[in-house]
């Protein structure tokens, strides 16, 4: 069966480039979201077991969907993915929630490792 994984960024290059690092093994199920509203949507219909997730966003930045997610007891495995690598940003999101944090642009190795990391069946 298929791993429902959601990846959010307002950019479509940014989201396809994530989408090809995905190692070309893991069975998955893939949706996408421009934005965080779309995100927190998409969580809510279960289309997110693991969650790529930028923090610049307009709308809802994904500071704002962690937050969410947080309030509604988090049963996502969520993944960073973001330019913006200073430690309070890191700091942050863990405290949010978020399992991991990957620097862009993502490389496939990079992606992998954190997968492989946190058990992730792939």
């Amino acid at each position: 069966m298929p791993t429902p994984i959601l990846v959010v960024d307002d950019s479509s290059i940014a989201r396809k480039m994530l989408i090809k690092a995905l190692p070309p093994t893991w069975d998955v199920q893939i949706t996408q979201a421009c934005n965080g509203n779309e995100a927190v949507a998409a969580y809510r219909s279960g289309k997110a077991d693991v969650m790529f997730l930028d923090l610049t966003m307009p709308d809802m930045d994904g500071y704002a969907v962690l937050e969410t997610l947080q309030k509604e007891g988090l049963n996502s495995f969520v993944v960073v993915v973001t330019a913006d690598v200073q430690t309070l940003a890191r700091e942050r999101v863990r405290a949010l929630g978020a399992a991991a944090f990957v620097k862009k642009p993502v490389d496939p190795a990079s992606i992998e490792a954190v997968l492989r990391e946190y058990g992730i069946k792939l």
